[in-house]
């Protein structure tokens, strides 16, 4: 750290306030904040007199313990500055205050989205569209067990750990959805609806004898996850026209032969802006590099880590509501996987098959949902991407089931 020099008053017999160098030894992890106060002379004697500062050049003697500063000393010498009569009269107060490499990497993540978000043009906000009604799925189809209930499932406890079978069955209902997906990219262009979209992703998921999963889950009303913009995740398909430089994540799970397979991904429509792009681009790159971490034995945690040191690098924030899952044959399980850093304790079986989605925003990470408890928008209004694959755990590494 540098070593920052301060100019007061002209120094005499009656202060020995007036002239000084502040050294700082070199101390990783510590803030210095400096700040001036006005003053008048006779504190400043005051103050000069008492014992208590011991700011004289002897008080670098190790009984000597400066009570206002915390963290490494601070010495103090003489240093003749001249200064102009005109200078205001001020005295310095400097706090040292320790700072965990967590808190410094989240304070550099700020400024960065601070900056992120003044270069970006705001897009006028999401607004609901008319929601046509749901689709019917014929009765030959088999079902998942929440179909007909409009209560939301909780998160069932048991990890899913698949053998040989389970594992075949996994890679089919993944290959699917991934297929559905990349179908249901192609279709993203200026005037296109999501809803239009929707009926595309149901149709081919029942051609193919599966279940688009969505449906009916918790009373959402739509086949597929179609989030505009803002929009962090969940959106319904309804009948707003996509726009020329709109980014738009498309998630699609089927429920093929007792099996979910969950898998999405951001899509530029149009002459979509550079910070866009960037932000969509890195979104990927972290979704890629929490699943690099991946293996047997490995810990949850890491996952999280990773993104959250990739995300800080262009001051993205990472979105911590909504986390990966569980997934196989039941839709969402444990574990539970979080993007952003975390403790969580737990690590990775092979043959377990789970999701990992971040969601990264340009701006805030917090969140507000519609009425329709389920469409999820950035708090302040601020442009969000998702990626999402859903992975197998296995000896060496992890496998992305949801690839075509």
């Amino acid at each position: 750290m540098a070593q920052p020099s301060f100019s007061g008053p002209a120094h005499s017999s009656s202060s020995i306030l007036s002239q000084f160098r502040v050294s700082v030894p070199p101390c990783r992890g510590f803030i210095l904040k400096v700040a001036a106060f006005s003053w008048r002379r006779e504190m400043a004697d005051s103050l000069a007199r008492s014992a208590s500062l011991r700011l004289s050049p002897s008080s670098s003697s190790p009984s000597s313990k400066p009570s206002l500063f915390a963290g490494a000393p601070l010495v103090f010498s003489p240093a003749p500055v001249s200064v102009k009569p005109t200078c205001p009269k001020g005295r310095l107060v400097i706090v040292c205050k320790k700072v965990s490499g967590l808190e410094e990497a989240m304070r550099i993540r700020r400024e960065r989205e601070l900056q992120s978000t003044k270069r970006f043009k705001r897009r006028p906000p999401l607004r609901r569209g008319r929601v046509s009604p749901q689709l019917p799925v014929p009765d030959h189809i088999p079902k998942p067990p929440y179909f007909g209930s409009t209560l939301l499932p909780e998160l069932a406890s048991e990890y899913q750990i698949h053998d040989s079978d389970g594992i075949a069955h996994m890679r089919a209902a993944c290959e699917l959805a991934a297929r559905v997906l990349d179908y249901a990219g192609k279709m993203v262009k200026p005037s296109v609806t999501t809803d239009e979209i929707d009926k595309a992703v149901h149709q081919m998921i029942i051609e193919a004898g599966a279940y688009p999963s969505p449906l009916g889950y918790g009373a959402f009303p739509k086949s597929v996850c179609t989030s505009v913009n803002e929009c962090m995740c969940h959106g319904i398909p309804d009948s707003r026209q996509l726009q020329d430089g709109d980014i738009i994540n498309i998630d699609v799970t089927v429920y093929l032969n007792g099996y979910h397979g969950d898998t999405s991904k951001t899509f530029l429509c149009g002459n979509v802006s550079d910070a866009l792009k960037k932000l969509v681009q890195v979104t990927e790159e972290c979704m890629e590099r929490g699943i690099a971490v991946c293996k047997d034995g490995a810990s949850f945690k890491k996952i999280g880590k990773r993104i959250s040191e990739h995300a800080e690098k262009y001051g993205f924030g990472v979105v911590e509501r909504f986390v990966g899952h569980g997934v196989g044959t039941v839709f969402h399980s444990q574990p539970v996987i979080y993007h952003h850093r975390n403790e969580e304790p737990g690590t990775m079986v092979e043959g377990q098959t789970f999701t990992i989605e971040p969601i990264l925003t340009l701006g805030s990470i917090e969140c507000r949902t519609w009425p329709d408890n389920w469409t999820t928008l950035t708090a302040d209004g601020s442009p969000a991407a998702q990626f999402e694959h859903t992975i197998l755990i296995t000896r060496t590494g992890a496998e992305i089931l949801t690839q075509c």
